[in-house]
């Protein structure tokens, strides 16, 4: 556990509820399914989950976005005065990174389904003083954002979580403002050649991620490369 972690902990305690950007979550249409096992998000989702047991393994030099986190924070493009997202923010690994391209009249809505990682992005921001950052808790069907609200969207290793990607896909589209973008960074699952690990946790390829999104009102603008990733990709959307 590094320090700040630990003096985050610390003040736990004694973290309050940020407001939030908050609408009323969609329900899953009756033709919904759920793509991924329950139990996948189950452990964040446990109100006794302990954050702290993932700082080291979110922001530490096993993971290959921690490693690489400035050069994908950079190949974002986010610009001062924008109003920006990151969805399944868990720690807040990307959140320095964000707050300072979208600067002091700039918005960063750090979103998450687990309440206790919420609660520690929370404390997280309070004692960073990153006051352009609302920590807004989403639902498996919604990220809660307001109609219209952001410029730009950013998924980091978490689409393969989404219980209802159709779904939560289609609140990101309505947030989103007219020409508003989505980076998806995530696993490459090709059988034969990744890991054994990422071929039972992910559930699909990137070429299915990508039809999967242009079905949601999204076009692909280009893939990112060049990061120094070896096992995930750099894709960005543009709202139609």
């Amino acid at each position: 556990m590094n320090a700040f972690a630990a003096t985050v902990f610390s003040l736990l305690l004694f973290a309050c509820s940020a407001p939030e950007a908050v609408v009323t979550p969609q329900c899953p249409s009756a033709q919904a399914e759920r793509v991924i096992p329950e139990k996948m998000n189950a452990r964040f989702k446990d109100p006794a989950m302990n954050p702290l047991d993932f700082v080291d393994r979110f922001e530490g030099e096993s993971r290959e976005i921690s490693i690489h986190r400035e050069a994908i924070s950079a190949a974002l493009s986010f610009t001062s005065g924008m109003h920006v997202a990151d969805i399944g923010a868990g720690t807040g690994l990307f959140l320095p990174f964000l707050t300072a391209a979208v600067g002091d009249s700039g918005k960063v809505y750090a979103v998450d389904i687990s309440p206790r990682f919420v609660e520690y992005m929370q404390v997280r921001v309070a004692a960073a003083d990153m006051t352009q950052v609302e920590v807004v808790t989403c639902t498996e069907t919604s990220t809660a954002l307001a109609e219209n609200s952001i410029d730009r969207a950013f998924i980091c290793d978490t689409y393969h979580h989404f219980s209802y990607p159709q779904q939560t896909m289609q609140s990101l589209h309505q947030a989103l403002r007219a020409r508003g973008e989505v980076v998806i960074v995530d696993f490459e699952r090709i059988p034969g050649v990744s890991r054994e690990w990422i071929l039972g946790h992910v559930r699909a390829s990137k070429e299915e991620v990508i039809l999967e999104i242009e079905s949601y009102g999204f076009t692909l603008l280009k893939e990112v490369k060049n990061l120094g990733l070896n096992e995930n990709y750099f894709l960005v959307f543009q709202k139609r």
